[in-house]
């Protein structure tokens, strides 16, 4: 968990918060671009599965955004409900899995990525700070049973939608059996992280 005092003051001051949404989103197009210009053939309703980092990225931006109502007041005074439970729990898992399976990946098949100092450095270091990235959320959100169970069921249908239909982000090298085992096993890590880091709603707000 990150300190509360970091959570602090990338999450209650103005100038922080709104730099913190801003890096985000910058982020994202760039993410998005990368995966555009390499896309196959994938229905437009099924880009929220292929982009998977730059869907984590949306989900931490819009997490993040709930808190612009906040300003001025202490994380402890952050509404709860029911949806941001969701909300906030899918935002976390999605930063995990993805910023976890970049390091994965590209070390599966690190001789044909490393030494390349974007390729592999500027990547590996920018996707591991979405672990860190979301180790804020649980400093203000809050998740459910059925929050950690959504994510599971969405995860691993992310994970059948890559290995199994063959869209799974572009590599430089087959992926063979140990990426698609390896991801579904963060899939769970993930989902068991989330349960580890979050309070529980209480019952008497989660309408």
């Amino acid at each position: 968990m990150i300190p509360r005092r970091y959570a602090h003051y990338y999450l209650e001051n103005a100038p922080s918060l709104v730099w913190l949404v801003g890096v985000n989103v910058l982020a994202m197009l760039v993410g998005m671009r990368f995966y555009v210009e390499t896309m196959p053939a994938v229905p437009t309703f099924l880009w929220p599965f292929y982009l998977d980092s730059p869907a984590a990225l949306f989900l931490a931006t819009a997490s993040f955004v709930t808190l612009l109502v906040n300003l001025g007041r202490p994380l402890d005074d952050v509404p709860h409900n029911r949806a941001l439970a969701y909300l906030h729990t899918l935002a976390f898992v999605w930063l995990v899995k993805y910023g976890l399976w970049t390091f994965l990946a590209l070390n599966l098949g690190f001789s044909n990525y490393f030494p390349d100092l974007y390729d592999y450095w500027f990547i590996v270091i920018t996707h591991l700070a979405f672990v860190l990235e979301a180790y804020l959320i649980p400093h203000y959100g809050t998740t459910t049973r059925g929050a950690l169970g959504l994510s599971l069921v969405v995860l691993l249908a992310n994970d059948l939608f890559d290995y199994g239909m063959g869209f799974h982000p572009p590599l430089r090298y087959d992926p063979g059996i140990a990426l698609p085992l390896a991801t579904v096993g963060l899939s769970v890590l993930s989902v068991w992280l989330a349960f580890r880091a979050f309070d529980r709603l209480e019952p008497a707000t989660a309408s």
